[in-house]
């Protein structure tokens, strides 16, 4: 193995193959895994009055407060300093910021959803991508965010709660099996495709002990088998972002090339390679196509259609209870518009985007079908953490919130489950909040906030 200067030893194949690839540029891309790897986060616009860039005050709070600077090509995308762990603060509970490699930020703003795009994220986790187009969404057409590996589908399904984001449907499914599902549906795809990873090799050790040239052309013939998926899934006239964050051509214009040689109304748009030794990032490809024709052909059956279903019984008591519940807890809350789904005792709202029945998800191990509002247990409504998260603090008069500022230890003890006093003239619900954004709901009762803060997200 060949080793840069840091002593990070690369693979003698990876280090050949890249010389052939860059030629003379090569001796300073390699001098580049030497260099300390960068770190950058996003701002939640779904939080903010406006769209999370320096000209909002809350967003210029937090330039301020981690020392950021502007990703170039990511609009509310910044560098920060390791040392001022922004992922520590209160504010990363709340859902204002995601932790998202900088040159990861380009796949997204190069697809550029817009508010009413019907989205999908094929191979999302742990979310960075997802919460970033649901940010272009506005609240406004569906998000479909899937992974096709259990553990990495919950914690996508966690960060998108955590952004408060109403619109998205969280699944865990094959690419042929939603193929099948919604066959040219989505206006707009993200195909983050699984990789050999030699832009992680800085962060991730393990991704230079995975690397091999067969592992290479594995993941290539893997990628374009789940590219062919995604197409059958792209409406014609739709836009498919194809990303990855590896390197070698094999991978990235080799993949692309099979695909507009296998479909002739496919389009390249645009791609775009950012290098870690040109720029301030740890690299990434993305290659952006566009449908002119139909992709269905191939499919295993034709759009699904039929009759709206009528609301089961017990769907719509819950509902109907958890709409008198919201309107005196929440006063100046707008319930979503959707098809309310009851899942046990779990209610959630199915976004309620053209074309979206829920009879799409039979058949599918489904994590989230839309925002969870409640659970509904013998009739008596406790308010779903995901919901207090989608709020504003002025969705609720005063004496239905308690501010705990991020500098005061009651945050960090409530974040922890801990149970607060809290001399509350009303008791009830109550949404707690830092900063004036909401991280969970309490239950005051006799002087005490009790904590309702989630047990799995709990800091130890």
């Amino acid at each position: 193995m060949q080793a840069p200067p840091s002593g990070l030893r690369l693979p003698p194949d990876f280090v050949r193959r890249t010389r052939e690839q860059l030629g003379d540029d090569a001796t300073q891309f390699l001098a580049s895994y030497g260099e300390p790897r960068t770190q950058g986060l996003r701002l939640n616009p779904l939080k903010y009055r406006t769209t999370a860039t320096a000209g909002d005050p809350l967003a210029q709070q937090l330039i301020e407060m981690f020392g950021l600077t502007p990703v170039p090509w990511c609009e509310g995308g910044y560098y920060y300093d390791e040392s001022s762990r922004p992922g520590k603060h209160p504010f990363h509970a709340a859902g204002l910021l995601y932790i998202q490699e900088p040159s990861a930020m380009s796949a997204a703003e190069l697809l550029a959803p817009q508010p009413g795009d019907l989205v999908l994220d094929l191979a999302a986790a742990p979310g960075g991508k997802s919460t970033q187009i649901a940010g272009r969404l506005q609240g406004k057409g569906l998000l479909v965010a899937n992974d096709i590996h259990p553990a990495r589908a919950k914690i996508l399904s966690e960060n998108i709660e955590r952004f408060g984001i109403a619109n998205a449907v969280v699944t865990n499914a094959a690419p042929d099996k939603l193929a099948a599902k919604f066959p040219g549906f989505f206006t707009k795809i993200m195909l983050d495709a699984p990789c050999s990873g030699e832009g992680m090799f800085r962060k991730d050790p393990d991704a230079i002990a995975e690397w091999s040239e067969a592992h290479v052309a594995m993941c290539a013939g893997r990628q374009l088998d789940i590219a062919r998926q995604a197409l059958l899934m792209l409406k014609p006239g739709g836009t498919l972002a194809y990303s990855t964050c590896t390197f070698n051509r094999e991978e990235n214009e080799a993949v692309v090339a099979a695909l507009l040689a296998d479909h002739p109304g496919l389009k390249l748009v645009r791609t775009e390679r950012i290098w870690p030794h040109e720029r301030r990032g740890e690299g990434h490809f993305v290659a952006v196509l566009r449908s002119t024709g139909d992709n269905t052909t191939q499919t295993h059956g034709e759009r699904r259609g039929g009759k709206e279903r009528k609301l089961p019984k017990p769907a719509a008591e819950a509902w109907a209870a958890f709409a008198e519940f919201a309107r005196e807890l929440a006063p100046a809350w707008q319930l979503p518009s959707g098809k309310p789904l009851l899942f046990g005792e779990q209610l959630y709202v199915l976004p309620a985007d053209a074309g979206f029945e829920a009879e799409r998800l039979d058949g599918l191990k489904v994590l989230r079908p839309g925002l969870h509002v409640a659970m509904v247990r013998k009739g008596r409504i406790e308010p779903a953490h995901a919901l207090a998260l989608a709020l504003h603090a002025n969705d609720l008069p005063a004496d239905r919130q308690v501010e705990l500022t991020a500098v005061d230890p009651a945050v960090h003890a409530y974040l922890r489950g801990e149970s607060l006093p809290f001399p509350a003239s009303l008791p009830g619900w109550t949404l707690v909040t830092t900063g004036g954004f909401p991280l969970g709901w309490g239950k005051t009762s006799n002087g005490e906030l009790k904590n309702h803060y989630p047990k799995g997200l709990r800091i130890q």
